[in-house]
C-alpha cells in the first residue's frame, strides 16, 4: 500500500532499523523490489532518479498503481530532484516523497530553496528529504570522499531552518562503483545523531559497494534509509551472464534479471533489519492521506 516516506522512517527510527531505497527505472526493477519486500513482509521505498527516468509523470503514475496494490507499505520518492519543477511533477504523479538536492549550493541558498519546497510539499502531506554536505562520485573517491562531509552542528541548524523530514548525510560513501576501498566515518555519524536527536531519521546515499559490515553497523546507529542502485544493476547483469542464454531461452532475460535484483534486495532487507516490519495500512480517499493500524 502507498504510504508517506515519513511514516516508514518514523517507524524505522523508533525500532532502530533501516529501509532499503532501491533506484528503479523500469517495471522490471519495480516488480523485483516489491516482490522481494512482500516475500520478506517488509516496508520499502522506491527511489526514482530524474536523470534515469525523466518522464516522471508517466512512470510515476504507473509506480503509484503498483504501490497501491502491494501488500506491504511502499513509499515513492523522487531521488535527487535538481529543479523545483521536478518535485512538482513527481508530486503530481503521486509520489509521497521528494528528495530535493541543493547540496552543491552555498549553505544559505540551499536552505532557502529547500525551505520553499517544504512549504509546498508539507501542505499536501508529502515528505521532503534533503542533503547537507555532499556525497560524491565513487569513480573519484580519493578526491570526493573528504570534500564535503556533513558538519554535525550545521546539520541540526539545517533541519531547523528548512523543516525537512529526513536528512541525507555525507559520512564517507559515494555514488556508483568505487575506485578504492570505501571507509565510513562512524564517529561523525554518531556526532550527527547526538545533535539532531535519537528519533530524527537519517539517510545514507551511496549504499552500493559499501560492504555488509559497514551497512549493518550504520543501520544500528541512526541511519533509517539506505539508497541502493549500482549493486542491484550488477546483480541483474551477473544473473543474465550466469544464465548463458541462447536461442529461445533469451526470452527469459527479463525474468532472470528481475530474480537477480529480487534476491539481492531480500538480502538487504534482512541485513538492515526491515524484514518482518510491515504493518497493516488503511487507505483513505486520497493516496497521500493514509492511516495505519498501530499494531505491527
Amino acid at each position: 500500500m502507498l504510504v508517506t516516506m515519513k511514516e516508514i522512517l518514523e517507524r524505522a527510527s523508533k525500532d532502530h532499523y533501516a529501509v532499503p531505497a532501491p533506484n528503479v527505472s523500469s517495471e522490471i526493477d519495480a516488480r523485483a523490489m516489491l516482490e522481494g519486500a512482500e516475500d520478506k513482509k517488509a516496508p520499502i521505498i522506491l527511489d526514482v532518479g530524474w536523470v534515469q527516468t525523466p518522464d516522471i509523470l508517466l512512470f510515476g503514475s504507473y509506480l503509484t498503481k503498483l504501490a497501491e496494490e502491494a501488500s506491504v507499505p511502499v513509499a515513492l520518492n523522487l531521488d535527487h530532484g535538481a529543479m523545483f519543477a521536478h518535485a512538482v511533477m513527481a508530486i503530481k504523479a503521486g509520489f509521497t516523497s521528494v528528495m530535493v538536492d541543493r547540496s552543491t549550493l552555498p549553505y544559505e541558498e540551499n536552505v532557502r530553496e529547500v525551505r520553499e519546497l517544504v512549504k509546498v510539499a508539507h501542505s499536501i502531506g508529502v515528505t521532503v528529504e534533503a542533503e547537507l554536505g555532499h556525497v560524491g562520485n565513487g569513480e573519484q573517491y580519493a578526491v570526493d570522499r573528504n570534500a564535503a562531509l556533513t558538519d554535525p552542528q550545521q546539520a541540526k541548524q539545517y533541519i531547523e531552518e528548512t523543516g525537512i523530514d529526513c536528512l541525507a548525510v555525507a559520512i564517507g560513501t559515494a555514488h556508483g562503483a568505487y575506485t578504492g576501498t570505501p571507509y565510513l566515518d562512524f564517529d561523525r555519524l554518531q556526532a550527527i545523531k547526538d545533535v539532531v536527536g535519537a528519533d530524527y531519521p537519517l539517510v545514507l546515499h551511496g549504499g552500493s559497494g559499501t560492504g555488509d559490515e559497514a551497512l549493518a553497523k550504520v543501520c544500528t546507529m541512526g541511519i533509517n534509509k539506505v539508497n541502493l542502485c549500482t549493486d542491484l544493476f550488477i546483480a541483474a547483469t551477473e544473473a543474465i551472464y550466469a544464465a548463458k542464454l541462447s536461442g529461445n531461452r533469451c526470452k527469459q532475460v527479463y525474468n532472470i534479471a528481475k530474480q537477480g535484483e529480487k534476491d539481492l534486495i531480500m538480502k538487504y532487507l534482512d541485513l538492515f533489519g526491515a524484514s518482518g516490519k510491515a504493518w497493516e495500512v488503511k487507505r483513505q480517499a486520497k493516496a497521500h492521506v493514509v492511516t495505519s493500524n498501530d499494531e505491527h
